[in-house]
């Protein structure tokens, strides 16, 4: 993207553990110095990032960048998609959060904010597919059973950050999960049992260290889907370390596919899901989880 770029940043002062809400001044002050035009909010809600994005675009924004972590993305992306400017709206990322997953993928994880910025002004834009259920979009990944615990309790621990964030809620949930009996379908899969999980990827990682999805290409018109079956303690603590490395594939209790679409269906009450690391408690039984393909063009660091 050439000079006399205008970007609309939202940012979220509280990702980080406030660590966004200090890094707001270098980074207009970067964005500026490289020649970009740049209109600032802040987010002082769950939600305020939708609307901020949507009334951008709807106002003409033509580049929204969001700062934060993977919950700012997602909320600024679904303001973006719902505003109708994923199409015509470039989204931009300036990563400040504990997993950063999407940033991964657009070349912009573990930068400083004002390095971001940096890779962030000589990105080219890419067309990212996203995934769509219950009315939401989601452009990471999206999860039933273990994930959506994991994310409950991490919300309940507010005070670990780092990589204790991404290892501790795992053996804490661990200890008090019990796998949902779930029917999932999609092209070429069918299956009802005990799950310890299904995550539906679009990107490689999830929960900040864990790749699900080793072969996920976020543009690929497909969704990348990992089952795991209910496992032992034991066979559980092997599969934590593969699932980091990604060679968790061979394992008899993990099947990987690729769709795009999938129906879940809760054979025990009502679904709860984790859409990008946000908890939904849905008042559903049932859902199916589809790919838009191409549908949000994203700044992608060369």
């Amino acid at each position: 993207m050439g000079p006399l770029v205008h970007a609309h940043v939202i940012l979220n002062p509280a990702a980080g553990r406030g660590a966004a809400a200090r890094a707001l001044d270098p980074i207009v002050r970067e964005l500026r110095r490289q020649g970009w035009a740049v209109e600032a909010e802040r987010t002082d809600r769950p939600g305020h990032g939708v609307e901020l994005a949507a009334r951008a675009v709807r106002s003409g924004a033509r580049c929204v960048v969001a700062v934060g972590g993977d919950g700012t993305v997602h909320e600024v992306a679904n303001g973006l998609l719902q505003g109708g400017g994923g199409e015509s709206a470039v989204l931009g990322v300036v990563p400040i959060g504990s997993g950063n997953d999407f940033a991964k993928l657009v070349g912009l994880a573990r930068h400083s904010p004002v390095r971001a910025v940096r890779r962030l002004v000589t990105a080219h834009a890419v067309a990212f597919d996203v995934g769509h259920v219950l009315d939401e979009y989601f452009v990471n990944s999206a999860g039933v059973g273990f994930g959506a615990e994991v994310v409950r309790v991490r919300n309940a621990m507010p005070g670990l950050s780092g990589f204790l964030s991404y290892l501790v809620p795992v053996f804490r949930a661990f200890a008090r999960f019990r796998p949902p009996r779930l029917e999932v379908r999609a092209s070429g899969f069918g299956e009802t049992g005990y799950m310890m999980m299904v995550e539906i990827c679009n990107g490689t990682t999830a929960g900040g260290s864990y790749r699900f999805a080793p072969a996920a290409l976020p543009g690929d018109g497909r969704l990348d889907v990992c089952v795991v079956r209910r496992v032992s303690l034991a066979r559980f603590l092997l599969a934590v370390p593969r699932v980091m490395r990604g060679t968790h594939g061979t394992m008899r209790e993990v099947t990987l596919f690729q769709t795009r679409s999938i129906t879940l269906r809760s054979l025990e009450g009502p679904l709860v899901l984790h859409l990008d690391g946000e908890l939904r408690e849905s008042a559903v039984g049932e859902c199916t989880v589809r790919v838009r393909p191409g549908r949000l063009k994203v700044l992608v660091a060369r």
